[in-house]
């Protein structure tokens, strides 16, 4: 087969690492890929969102599949857009898509289909936000309605914390016309997990579990950033959790979403808050986790393209993948000032040194190749991970890769998985 990876970031450096390695795939290409997908695949120079050179680039290399790993493509109809031309993809249509890409459209379609999820309600006036937030009190959680990167979350724990995320959002427009609607919602505690499922528009099959660290400082401290790090499997989700969220989360999603006339393929990733009352959706996304994804791949025994490729047909019926035993911890290097203001152009060294380690897989994000030296050009920039017998072994093994690396530019943090 030939295929084509759409994006440019650690999730899609994963997803090239394992399909590449899969004796179906004859030829691997990423649109735009960065300097680690390099190794891996042929990389073009098309953004995710350029969908006619996308289209074009499929004509002319005849690809058999493309997979798409970013949210905005998918978002803009991507994959509608292949499928109308006889090409095969792997991720939802526009209309499925919708589910991440409007927190209103997927709080309602929760209520609808008796999903258990936070109460909420929407706004596009500050003032009528700030009413109710006054009326609930803090904490309490303030989201953008669109599409912010990962960035469109805050957990206000004062008052005033939250009138400043509404302001920021509707009355300032910090994150655009994602901004422009907001969603309020009650601050569920308990501990934070993901779930995650390929689905071929009427089944889902569960592919692992991921706790990630939002915030930028040690402690979970700090402003939320699109992730620092990642440990799986997720030690609360135990098989009986797991159950309950493909029966109350998952499964009434995917019956939903078809119900309604917008049938799911690809990948679904629920955000969960495992509470006293058991599991409650915090959010839904269309695509791979990033760096859940980075975390999820080193441990899949099975080969992951057939597994696309069947949840893209409607297909799933029967399937099955295997894990390996070993636990396994990623850690994101960023730029200094990320998720703030920050340089590009930096140059790293020392990841050969760091990939050599048994056991350690150095993804790539925000990477180029220039004059043969790797720089950094974005925020979150390298996912090193590491496997191991148990987690404190997996931890160590990362950090141990981290060590071997030069780049006074950037930082890590010192916790995950601790």
């Amino acid at each position: 087969m030939k295929v084509l990876v759409v994006g440019s970031g650690g999730r899609e450096h994963a997803l090239s690492w394992a399909i590449g390695a899969s004796p179906l795939c004859d030829a691997l290409y990423a649109a735009p890929g960065n300097a680690g997908i390099a190794h891996d695949a042929t990389c073009v120079p098309i953004k995710p969102t350029h969908i006619a050179a996308l289209l074009q680039f499929c004509w002319d290399e005849k690809i058999d599949l493309v997979v798409v790993g970013p949210e905005a493509p998918l978002a803009a109809g991507l994959v509608d857009r292949l499928e109308a031309e006889g090409i095969k993809a792997f991720g939802p249509s526009a209309a499925a898509a919708r589910l991440e890409a409007s927190k209103g459209f997927m709080k309602d379609f929760c209520a609808r289909h008796g999903i258990p999820s936070a109460d909420y309600r929407r706004f596009d006036k500050a003032e009528e936000a700030k009413d109710y937030i006054r009326e609930k009190g803090a904490p309490i959680v303030v989201k953008t309605d669109g599409l912010a990167a990962g960035k469109g979350v805050t957990v206000a724990a004062t008052t005033e914390e939250a009138f400043a995320a509404v302001d920021d959002a509707i009355e300032w427009r910090r994150f655009g016309e994602a901004g422009a609607e907001i969603v309020v919602e009650e601050c569920l505690t308990g501990t934070e997990v993901s779930l995650f499922a390929l689905v071929d528009g009427e089944r889902a099959l569960e592919l692992g579990s991921a706790q990630d660290y939002k915030r930028v400082g040690e402690g979970d401290t700090g402003p939320n950033t699109g992730g620092m790090g990642a440990i799986s499997p997720a030690p609360a989700m135990t098989a009986a959790v797991g159950t309950q969220v493909l029966e109350r989360i998952i499964g009434p999603a995917v019956d939903g979403l078809a119900a309604e006339g917008r049938p799911f393929k690809g990948l679904l990733y629920a955000g969960l808050m495992i509470g006293p009352e058991g599991p409650k959706l915090l959010e839904f996304n269309i695509r791979f986790g990033d760096p859940e994804c980075q975390v999820l791949m080193p441990r899949l025994k099975s080969d992951l393209l057939p597994g696309l490729v069947a949840a893209s047909e409607g297909a799933l019926r029967g399937f099955d993948l295997a894990w390996r035993a070993e636990k396994a911890v990623t850690v994101v290097m960023a730029s200094k000032g990320y998720p703030g203001a920050y340089e590009k152009g930096s140059v790293i060294r020392g990841l050969d040194a760091a990939a050599r380690l048994e056991n350690v897989t150095v993804f790539h994000a925000g990477t180029e190749l220039k004059d043969d030296h790797v720089i950094a050009v974005g925020g979150r920039v390298l996912g090193i991970t590491a496997l191991g017998d148990s987690l404190e072994a997996a931890r160590g093994r990362a950090y141990e890769a981290i060590a071997r690396i030069d780049w006074p530019e950037g930082f890590c943090r010192s916790d995950i998985g601790a």
